[in-house]
């Protein structure tokens, strides 16, 4: 069965599960040297990957502000979160008018291209699955014993390098640091 996508407006959506449509996708892929996952994708995958892309940016950043609509399904639209990119107006000679937040109506270009990012990494292998030898940093298979060293930083992360690069701005990247670790059974 094939998702319905409903694209956040920027009126804080009750059932919105998107922030980026196909149409979206497309346009930033058109301009991307590596699209060939999203362009060869089906119109049912890129709405899944867009979906999915939204619910990981969504459970792993925390944006500043807080939400517009208090029954919105997503993060996005936001209150009170400082746009750096934003300088002052000059209105008159003398007066300046400034408001340093992102409009409490829109979702920023930057969350919709890191969707778009986000989507086509998802098309080409999943980000949630830890990929094989993650964490092994040495094995060794001697005669007297078997020698297994692990390192714990070698660890992909689930929202991709370039897409925590236009969303930072907006937030900080949720860390997992809490003593636990994940167990693997061979």
């Amino acid at each position: 069965m094939a998702i319905t996508l409903v694209k956040e407006d920027g009126t804080g959506l009750a059932n919105a599960n998107a922030y980026a449509s196909a149409a979206d996708g497309d346009a930033y892929h058109a301009g991307h040297l590596y699209a060939t996952a999203w362009t060869g994708a089906t119109d049912d995958q890129k709405a899944a990957a867009l979906v999915m892309a939204t619910r990981l940016i969504d459970g792993q950043y925390q944006f500043h502000g807080l939400r517009s609509q208090s029954g919105q399904a997503l993060q996005w639209p936001r209150v009170n979160c400082p746009d750096p990119d934003k300088a002052p107006i000059p209105v008159l000679t003398s007066l300046l008018l400034y408001d340093p937040f992102v409009p409490f109506s829109i979702v920023p270009v930057a969350v919709v291209q890191a969707t778009c990012e986000m989507a086509r990494e998802l098309l080409i292998a999943d980000r949630t699955a830890s990929p094989p030898g993650e964490g092994l940093k040495s094995y060794a298979d001697t005669t007297a014993g078997k020698t297994t060293v692990y390192d714990k930083t070698d660890t992909r992360p689930v929202i991709s390098p370039v897409a925590q690069a236009m969303l930072i701005k907006f937030g900080s990247l949720v860390s997992a640091k809490s003593g636990a670790v994940r167990l693997v059974r061979a």
